[in-house]
């Protein structure tokens, strides 16, 4: 009996391990809830490109927009659990739009295989602002309504600005747009006051005298803008950044699961991978999926407090 024991655990323990070198057998398509073109869409399709260099298989990107993201994030959180569906975990879509309302899902719905970016967020002045320097930011901010523009009401560069704004015990006014594209327009034009660029975006802005960069919403300062402080050593305990991971739905087996982990934290380390997100202006950085999981469930606490002010909470509900 002990002996029949020994050999059907060794048969199951062989079985589970033929399964997993076979993962994955077809290809794995990665769903990316916006549009193609985009930095989520852009980053993702690296992150197949040196999946398929590292590895035997094919990752196959799906765009489906639609619903900020809620409807292509949906397609992933709720498909078949065996590993062949996936998505591109953006933060909107995740942490913001549940507590909005109007998703089919919550973040205890989504499983976190691991992050392999941030996209670092930097507060400008916009050209014919009153300031030019964080100390003056803050000392007008104290006795005036900031504009800030944001790519969208609801967003995550709404959500950031708003709060630092509390953090900060300030005043601004989010004016939202149709998009950062708009957004920097208005600002490079001189018809808003601020606004939170990424680092690319505030580079060229600020070379070409059109916007200047205020702070960093980091712990420590970036080499992009060495001379730029972040709010951190100005006193003011604050850092934001948006994020870019891989994602799937909750079931699936444990060898799968553990697999995809790994090939996550071989592509985030991955040398030329590397290089190329930091040519397109991203911050990589691997997290696994329980540090992952930590940086959503604490940015959408961020999140409550500001869309619980603005009265935002479950609006779509």
């Amino acid at each position: 009996m002990f002996t029949r024991t020994l050999i059907g655990a060794a048969i199951g323990a062989l079985s589970a391990g033929a399964a997993l070198a076979d993962f994955p057998e077809r290809p794995v398509q990665v769903v990316v809830p916006y549009s193609a073109g985009g930095s989520t869409d852009l980053s993702m399709r690296v992150v197949a490109d040196t999946f398929e260099r590292l590895f035997d298989g094919q990752m196959v990107v799906r765009n489906q927009p639609g619903g900020g993201g809620g409807i292509g994030s949906s397609a992933a959180i709720n498909a078949r659990p065996d590993g062949y569906t996936l998505g591109a975990g953006a933060q909107g879509p995740l942490v913001i739009k549940p507590l909005i309302g109007g998703t089919d899902y919550q973040l205890d719905d989504v499983e976190f295989i691991g992050l392999y970016a941030r996209s670092l967020q930097v507060m400008v002045a916009c050209s014919e602002a009153p300031f030019d320097n964080f100390d003056d930011f803050l000392a007008y901010a104290q006795d005036n309504a900031v504009q800030v523009g944001n790519s969208g009401a609801g967003g995550a560069n709404q959500i950031s600005a708003e709060a630092f704004a509390s953090r900060a015990d300030i005043s601004i006014e989010s004016v939202p747009f149709n998009g950062s594209a708009e957004a920097r327009t208005a600002c490079i034009g001189g018809h808003i006051d601020a606004m939170v660029a990424s680092p690319a975006e505030a580079k060229a802005a600020s070379e070409a005298g059109q916007m200047t960069p205020l702070f960093v919403m980091e712990d420590e300062r970036i080499d992009l803008f060495p001379d730029t402080p972040t709010a951190v050593e100005k006193g003011i305990d604050f850092t934001w950044s948006s994020w870019k991971g891989l994602i799937g739905p909750k079931g699936m087996d444990e060898e799968t699961l553990s697999w995809l982990r790994d090939a996550v934290e071989q592509v985030a380390n991955d040398e030329q991978f590397r290089e190329q997100l930091s040519e397109m202006g991203e911050f990589v950085v691997y997290e696994n999926g329980e540090e992952f999981e930590a940086r959503a469930r604490e940015d959408m606490e961020t999140s409550r407090e500001v869309l619980e002010n603005l009265d935002m909470l479950g609006m779509n509900n």
